[in-house]
């Protein structure tokens, strides 16, 4: 699988030769100016919830492209209406099968209302199951107790996990998460991005190495291979 970070916590990931695209703010962050949104190829777009830094290139993308789009039902009504028609809607606990693999629905710790204010429904993670391996994408979350569901239901080689704390669990809840999910390689996301979840970068790698664990913080325009 080869994984792009095209910052805070959206993510391209090639699988089976599909392109995956998970919560895209691109065009709003300027982090990310030096990003083409335009030329981002996406075949499934993954939306974890309704927050504007989540969701903002959401529609453009998806009528560009004419990827599907998956996530909650409140999401798939906003978005109809702004006249994506492609997409797929879930909640939590539901699995769909597509031509990649499979999408499971798993639980959020967060809130998630739309960027014009109405009811974003429940937030999700997300854990992708394919031929080529199997990785969780968080979401924005809190630690919890069902994290140990996901290490129980399936073998996790990688995950994308919050880190920057304030709005979302940060390094030392997610060095837990790590032995609730049984996965010690993880890719960091959801911090820098803004002033309340500035993260010290050494010191959370460095943390998660104490712990026995892999912390890798992608630059932004970067893509590795897992």
């Amino acid at each position: 699988m080869n994984i792009t970070y095209y910052g805070h916590s959206c993510f391209g990931v090639n699988v089976a030769g599909k392109n995956l695209l998970f919560d895209p703010f691109i065009s709003p962050n300027e982090l990310a100016a030096k990003i083409d949104v335009n030329s981002i190829p996406v075949d499934y777009l993954l939306i974890s919830h309704g927050h504007n830094d989540h969701i903002a290139d959401a529609g453009s993308i998806a009528k560009r492209t004419g990827a599907m789009v998956i996530c909650n039902y409140e999401i798939y009504t906003w978005l109809e209406k702004k006249g994506v028609t492609n997409i797929h809607p879930m909640n939590t606990g539901g699995k769909v099968r597509l031509d990649f693999g499979n999408v499971k629905c798993v639980n959020a710790a967060h809130s998630s209302g739309l960027p014009d204010g109405s009811y974003g429904g429940n937030p999700m993670g997300f854990v992708i199951e394919s031929s080529e391996g199997n990785f969780y994408y968080a979401g924005d979350t809190a630690l919890t107790y069902d994290m140990k569901l996901i290490g129980e239901y399936r073998s996790i080689n990688f995950a994308f996990l919050p880190i920057g704390d304030n709005f979302t669990m940060g390094v030392d809840n997610a060095i837990i998460a790590c032995d609730f999910i049984n996965c010690a390689k993880i890719i960091g996301m959801h911090f820098d991005t803004f002033g309340y979840i500035k993260i010290d970068k050494q010191e959370a790698v460095s943390k998660f190495s104490r712990a026995g664990k892999e912390l890798t913080l992608m630059e932004i325009g970067q893509t590795i291979s897992k």
